[in-house]
């Protein structure tokens, strides 16, 4: 890496970088000489890192003492004092297992993503706690059904009291202020990406160019970088390294996390692969091994059952709210109760989709006058669309013009979760390896759902939708589900 000089001019976008397009030149400024970090006092992330850390070790023991409670209630016989003190102990078995650091080191704080983790270490808790209960008094021994109730109380009270955790924390910690390295598209694809995605909390306060201008020549180095964390007050460094500056950016990320700066990296080969990966050794090399896309049939039957069983009974239990709605369109508006439409579905096949109307009738029709005031791109999408009903209005902002899709799930044509169905001109706009979204039948819901209050554009949404079909897995069905539910109810959709 060229040394350069630690006053030389490098690109810097302030608080404009989320408005700014590929290409475009932002505010440029001079950084002075850096200093160590430690000896400039600036560690950035150690306060808002701190904040998570305590409060989920407050959750931890809460969880544990709630455990204890429901166990004290199953043998009727109490918590013996001595066995209060293995209740820190869950912290300490939260550590080993990486449960404060993990928060650390990712941006998208989720409690979701660790249930199987959580109940993990509520199973350890649970034994440990046994034993300490067991040696201290003969008569608690809690057999297997009992260490069963301490595991699964303890498990459910952990995932509770962490999600709230993290709630208060985010509200008491800041965000999480994020310096940019890469070139000019890279920064915009970031950026573009935490706007779909705030739950994330990401602040993005300006960027660096790996390879600065011409006029400055040579490649960014790490005491320019020292000094831009350090003027910005940037609690994490992310990079999106090009092909021409790989050796440059092995550098820097050593360099960086070695200094206490907090890294992500964003591989390019990641957005064919996703996390579809297992890392495997051999010798000295670190060697990524790809699972190829599509469902094993095994695979398969499960999804189908889950799919099966889910519309069976939500088409059982939602039959008699189904007719109100239908009483209710009726009486809003002339036209048929249900609207169907052509739409895309796995392999290529053609459905009709079926959904509760929310439209005056002929709003197809409509359709091409109102093309000039789409809001998207390549789907159509208007949040103030003229052809929606009263009544539609109040369906579409809870989502319950989705419910007779259960039906299409019932014969097979779609799922519970899958990548978005997509009408037919809009799935011609899709080429090349995207295609391979449709190994897998569309859904209700799916990973392009739960982003976040913003669309992103079609071409996003299907590069969304191919790392969906090719990671799959049973538990990010689940998750999906689940988080469906909170976008509902928080209206995140509308």
């Amino acid at each position: 890496m060229s040394n350069g000089s630690a006053h030389a001019e490098i690109e810097l976008g302030l608080d404009r970088v989320a408005n700014a397009e590929p290409g475009q030149r932002v505010q440029e400024r001079r950084f002075p000489k850096a200093r160590p970090l430690a000896a400039a006092g600036v560690v950035p992330p150690a306060l808002r890192d701190t904040v998570f850390r305590r409060l989920l070790a407050l959750a931890d023991m809460a969880a544990a003492l709630a455990g204890l409670m429901v166990i004290a209630e199953f043998t009727g016989r109490g918590v013996p004092t001595l066995t209060l003190i293995a209740v820190p102990l869950i912290v300490v078995m939260a550590k080993i297992a990486g449960r404060y650091d993990h928060d650390e080191v990712v941006l998208r704080k989720s409690t979701l993503d660790e249930i199987p983790a959580l109940f993990a270490l509520s199973a350890a808790f649970a034994l440990a706690w046994s034993a300490v209960a067991f040696l201290s008094d003969k008569r608690l021994d809690l057999g297997g059904a009992g260490v069963v109730v301490l595991w699964a109380s303890t498990g459910v009270a952990l995932v509770a009291a962490r999600a709230i955790a993290r709630s208060f924390a985010r509200v008491a910690a800041p965000p999480e202020r994020t310096l940019i390295l890469g070139d000019a598209e890279a920064r915009a694809r970031l950026t573009q990406s935490f706007q779909y995605d705030p739950a994330a909390r990401v602040e993005v306060v300006g960027y660096l160019s790996l390879k600065e201008g011409d006029s400055a020549g040579g490649e960014l180095t790490f005491e320019q970088l020292e000094a831009a964390v350090r003027s910005l007050e940037a609690s994490r460094v992310m990079l999106a390294p090009g092909g021409d500056h790989f050796e440059d950016s092995l550098d820097l990320v050593r360099r960086a996390a070695a200094a206490g700066m907090k890294v992500s990296i964003v591989p390019r080969l990641f957005e064919v692969v996703g996390s579809a990966v297992e890392f495997d050794a051999v010798g000295d090399l670190t060697v990524l091994g790809v699972r190829r896309p599509g469902l094993s049939r095994s695979s398969r039957m499960i999804k189908r059952a889950m799919d099966v069983a889910g519309a069976a009974v939500g088409l059982l239990l939602l039959a008699p709210f189904g007719a109100l709605v239908a009483l209710a369109i009726k009486l809003d508006s002339r036209g048929p109760v249900f609207f169907r439409q052509a739409r895309v579905g796995q392999d290529g096949r053609s459905f009709w989709m079926i959904k509760f109307r929310s439209m005056v009738e002929g709003a197809e029709r409509q359709r091409q006058a109102l093309t000039p005031r789409n809001e998207s791109h390549g789907l159509f999408k208007l949040s103030e669309d003229p052809r929606v009903t009263r009544v539609g209005h109040w369906l579409r902002a809870l989502s319950l013009d989705e419910l007779p899709q259960l039906i299409n799930v019932l014969r097979g044509e779609m799922s519970l979760v899958g990548p978005r169905p997509l009408v037919l001109d809009e799935d011609a706009l899709v080429e090349g390896w995207h295609r391979e979204r449709l190994l897998l039948p569309p859904g209700m819901t799916g990973p392009w759902q739960v982003l976040g209050p913003r669309r992103p554009p079609l071409q996003e949404m299907v590069k969304v939708d191919y790392l969906y079909a090719a990671t799959w897995s049973l538990w990010n069905d689940i998750k999906i589900l689940l988080r469906t539910f909170g976008h509902v109810l928080a209206r995140r959709g509308v």
